[in-house]
């Protein structure tokens, strides 16, 4: 029996030496080494329709065949957002937008052209089979400086603000989202309202 304790005490100190310089186990391979959906920095481009449902003249003695107003007004929007997410709900970004405005015959068509601030709250978030979240129904509002040509006929500076709902996926490419906003408008020197539906596109860094 002394004879045993005795060898188990010499090899004791080999066996825990052995034991101290085995390979680590590898990491598991399929454990994710990147998040589904990339949340940071993010750029995003929009384009679409916006309209307004009445076009007043600003200076009628400098356009006298437009009228007082020009009627409704439509045309293509196009814009380029930069912002930061601030978790899954939360984004704010600096905006610019422009586009054309057609009128009717006599008031002619004008170029508007707007940037500022935005703000976006997601309100609801539905998962995936994964467990990550990719389609958010969202609200956000935007406000900012705006100006128009030819000067005098729509409004030659104004500030336009704008807000509404959204929906938004967050593709498996993990850095693209694709979505699609409706937005009032609204520009508060000319007291004209509007409407813009438009779908985005996101690329987050």
């Amino acid at each position: 029996m002394k004879n045993i304790l005795a060898i188990l005490a010499l090899i004791a100190p080999l066996l825990a030496g052995a034991q101290e310089s085995a390979p680590r186990l590898q990491e598991d391979p399929r454990a994710a080494r990147f998040r589904d959906v990339e949340r940071g920095l993010f750029v995003g481009m929009e384009a679409g329709y916006m309209a307004f449902t009445d076009t007043p003249t600003e200076d009628p003695a400098k356009f006298p065949y437009a009228g007082k107003a020009g009627g409704s007004a439509g045309g293509l929007m196009v814009g380029l957002t930069l912002g930061m997410d601030f978790g899954n709900r939360l984004s704010l970004a600096v905006y610019g937008q422009g586009g054309n405005q057609k009128g009717s015959s006599n008031y002619g068509a004008f170029s508007l052209f707007a940037g500022g601030l935005d703000a976006r709250v997601a309100l609801f978030g539905w998962t995936d089979r994964n467990d990550w979240e990719r389609f958010f129904f969202y609200v956000h509002g935007r406000g900012g400086y705006a100006k128009s040509w030819p000067e005098g006929l729509f409004s030659t500076t104004d500030v336009v603000v704008q807000g509404g709902p959204g929906i938004e996926y967050f593709t498996r490419l993990r850095h693209f989202s694709v979505g699609l906003a409706a937005d009032y408008v609204y520009a508060t020197k000319a007291k004209a309202s509007g409407y813009a539906i438009y779908p985005t596109v996101r690329y987050t860094f």
